[in-house]
């Protein structure tokens, strides 16, 4: 009986979603799991190998011709094959059919408007939008889904574009800071350098100043590496209210 005989640069796989990039002339592919390549653009998925279905980089996955060792060195100057798959995850086009297009976008969009409806209000009524509302929104300024990019990243230009069109502003942080000695004054002003922070209450008793203060999500990480680096301990950071909005019936 006469045995079948296979390349050893080749590999069948079957089911897989194909990412593609083009470098140095050269076509690169890598075979991952479908609905996972967008999960680790967004950064959900942190396990490589829960987005691809093989280290393997590719010339052509569907004939299961396996990239060259010297090719890979001259596209990416290396021939480690996951920092590699990693590098075509990042920058690579997925391949998907037209359906499948418009339903990766179709749900992208709807994850953008949710985000942008989760992170801010209507600053005169100081209450949320609805997430129909936003999508509409982002409709009327024809805003284009990009696929490559992260629905968080995306979010945070969509509220810069809606400002142009609608009343919409990031949810504040509501925070209190407990300052102590004779520094707290300079503190203070160094707090309120920050744009958009505003004082609801301040309290000194002896040398200890406890302040409590609306800001910009935007700018606690800032605020929190100067609690901790600047004072040197001995004051504290407290988070009261990660989104301060009056609740209640959404409005038409």
């Amino acid at each position: 009986m006469s045995k079948i005989f296979t390349p050893t640069n080749q590999q069948r796989l079957t089911n897989v979603a194909v990412v593609r990039i083009k470098k140095a002339g050269k076509r690169f592919e890598i075979a991952c799991y479908r609905n996972k390549v967008v999960s680790w653009r967004n950064q959900v998925e942190k396990d490589i190998d829960e987005v691809l279905q093989t280290h393997t980089v590719f010339m052509n996955v569907s004939k299961g011709q396996v990239a060259k060792k010297e090719d890979l060195i001259k596209a990416f100057g290396s021939e480690d094959q996951t920092e590699i798959c990693k590098e075509i995850l990042k920058k690579g086009e997925l391949q998907v059919s037209d359906k499948e297009r418009h339903s990766q976008i179709d749900s992208m969009f709807k994850d953008i408007a949710t985000t942008v409806a989760d992170k801010c209000l209507n600053p005169e009524l100081k209450r949320p939008y609805p997430v129909t509302m936003i999508e509409k929104a982002m409709k009327d300024i024809h805003y284009s889904v990009k696929p490559h990019q992260s629905t968080k990243q995306q979010a945070l230009q969509v509220i810069k574009l809606l400002k142009e069109s609608i009343p919409i502003e990031r949810a504040q942080m509501r925070l209190r800071i407990v300052l102590k000695g004779k520094e707290s004054k300079k503190w203070k002003e160094k707090l309120l350098k920050f744009e958009g922070l505003s004082i609801e209450k301040e309290d000194r008793i002896e040398d200890q100043l406890t302040i409590i203060f609306l800001v910009d999500p935007g700018h606690f990480k800032a605020i929190d590496e100067m609690v901790r680096t600047e004072t040197k301990g001995s004051s504290v950071l407290e988070i009261l209210s990660y989104k301060e909005m009056v609740l209640g019936d959404e409005y038409l």
